[in-house]
């Protein structure tokens, strides 16, 4: 896929990752990024179109399809840790909230879009998936569990919309250095790496990213044994 002269949308582009992803798009030479937000004066950037979206409001969702028909390639970045939902205590309103934005919305996003990808010649989708897409998580089960359910998702998006000529691209990830994972110290890349990775998937039409050691650690781990050890 040819990112330059490409017009893009990015899903929670004004921070973090979806801020990365925004910047590497430009610097490869699209042509417009649209930066999906939910409040759009929050965009400082002045090479980005902001444009308003709630990815759990599906109104919202179909504006923002009108507004944005030009598009190319769509990335879904937003997303919430659902943090306040403990695996063994605590209510589950963090938990369905995860599941709401990280799953439910990047579906949303996914089925307003489509059709637009594929009048404009098919393009790419990107879905901002996790290492914990195939890893338990025991401190933030929600936030896994909807990771899960996107990668799950993001496999039946790209048989679905192979047809079309689209590029269904999952990116999995660690902990990377945003605010987001300012509560751990674990080891963090970059996103303007994870950007640039992507970047690189779509201009050699690649499936999927693995953005760092332990993610293609616990990916090469996948035909193991069922384990109670953590990543193993």
């Amino acid at each position: 896929m040819d990112i330059n002269g490409s017009v893009a949308l990015v899903t929670g582009a004004n921070r973090g990752i979806g801020r990365a992803f925004a910047r590497a798009l430009v610097e490869h030479g699209a042509a417009k990024v649209y930066a999906g937000v939910r409040d759009p004066a929050t965009v400082t950037d002045q090479d980005l179109v902001p444009l308003r979206l709630d990815v759990t409001d599906h109104d919202a969702v179909a504006a923002a399809a009108e507004a944005a028909g030009d598009v190319s390639i769509v990335i879904n970045n937003a997303g919430i840790g659902g943090a306040r939902t403990g695996l063994l205590e605590g209510d589950f309103a963090g938990a369905r909230q995860a599941m709401e934005v990280n799953y439910f919305g990047t579906w949303a996003v996914s089925r307003a879009f489509a059709p637009i990808l594929a009048r404009n010649g098919g393009g790419a989708l990107v879905n901002m998936l996790s290492l914990a897409s195939w890893l338990g998580q025991p401190q933030f089960p929600g936030y896994a569990a909807s990771k899960a359910a996107q990668w799950s998702l993001t496999d039946s998006l790209r048989q679905a919309l192979h047809a079309q000529g689209t590029l269904v691209v999952g990116v999995h990830a660690g902990f990377v250095d945003t605010d987001l994972s300012a509560w751990t110290d674990a080891p963090k890349i970059g996103a303007s790496t994870v950007a640039e990775l992507t970047m690189d998937a779509l201009a050699n039409d690649r499936l999927e990213v693995l953005a760092d050691d332990e993610t293609r650690r616990v990916k090469a781990a996948l035909s193991q044994p069922a384990s109670t050890t953590p990543g193993s």
